[in-house]
């Protein structure tokens, strides 16, 4: 009598088994497209008309009576569609958080690039400064002037333009 699972290894998982599989991200976004759905006015609207109509029914209309008064039926609807927003919900909630730290960790990379480029700038400004300090100014070079040419006994130039462009 041969074996029928004569190859079968209860320590490994069979291969080529299918199963029902969701695509977690396709489940998350479909979550949240219901979930910003559940919170609009338009939800509550279509809500409210469907409650009336429901209601309205089964009051007035006596032959199309399926759910009477106490209004078994829509209130299993109501905890039916409240079991099952709750999680959405939560879902939603969830992904938003995912992108909010995500958001938030390239907030934090960008401070950072910034502050490194701001420190830098302020070390090039404080160099460039350093340097200017040795550079002889307009203002200075004027002082002197006036200092050689009192020295001379000349009446030193006034006004803009006053002095040549050139020295010989």
């Amino acid at each position: 009598m041969p074996e029928l699972h004569s190859n079968r290894r209860l320590d490994q998982p069979r291969s080529g088994r299918r199963r029902f599989e969701i695509d977690p991200d396709g489940f998350a976004r479909l979550s949240e497209r219901v979930a910003r759905f559940l919170g609009t006015g338009q939800f509550l609207a279509i809500q409210s008309v469907i409650v009336i109509v429901w209601i309205g029914l089964n009051l007035f209309a006596v032959s199309l009576r399926w759910d009477p008064y106490p209004f078994i039926l829509l209130n299993l609807a109501f905890s039916t569609q409240a079991a099952y927003a709750a999680p959405l919900i939560l879902l939603a909630q969830n992904r938003q958080d995912d992108r909010d730290r995500v958001s938030l960790e390239e907030d934090r990379a960008r401070a950072e690039r910034t502050k490194a480029d701001t420190e830098y700038l302020a070390r090039e400004l404080a160099a460039l400064r350093i340097a200017i300090g040795e550079v002889a100014t307009r203002d200075y070079l004027r002082s002197e002037l006036d200092k050689l040419a009192d020295r001379i006994g000349a009446d030193p130039p006034r006004g803009r333009g006053a002095y040549p462009r050139t020295f010989e």
